[in-house]
């Protein structure tokens, strides 16, 4: 089955990367919004780190893999704007 969300609302990864085919819930059943890296047993793993964290370990994950440092900060400037950080001001 398809996520009707295409990309985790945490940190931006595609769903469809997610080894673990998305977070879990607190029920056991899977997460439409958030991957496995970001959200397990219904809560978020790293439940202190804020939006510019997660850009910043987003994007050394990317320069890790390869990606050139600017594409690396273009692919996670859109991190404050997902659902786990809109109302996290």
């Amino acid at each position: 089955m398809t996520s009707p969300m295409k990309f985790c609302q945490s940190c931006g990864m595609p769903l469809s990367q997610d080894p673990l085919g998305g977070g879990r819930n607190a029920d056991g059943t899977r997460s439409d919004h958030f991957c496995s890296f970001c959200y397990l047993d219904g809560a978020f793993v790293d439940p202190d780190m804020t939006a510019q964290d997660m850009q910043t370990l987003c994007s050394g994950k990317l320069r890790d893999h390869g990606t050139l440092a600017l594409l690396a900060w273009l692919k996670t400037r859109h991190i404050p704007h997902l659902e786990r950080w809109r109302d996290a001001a």
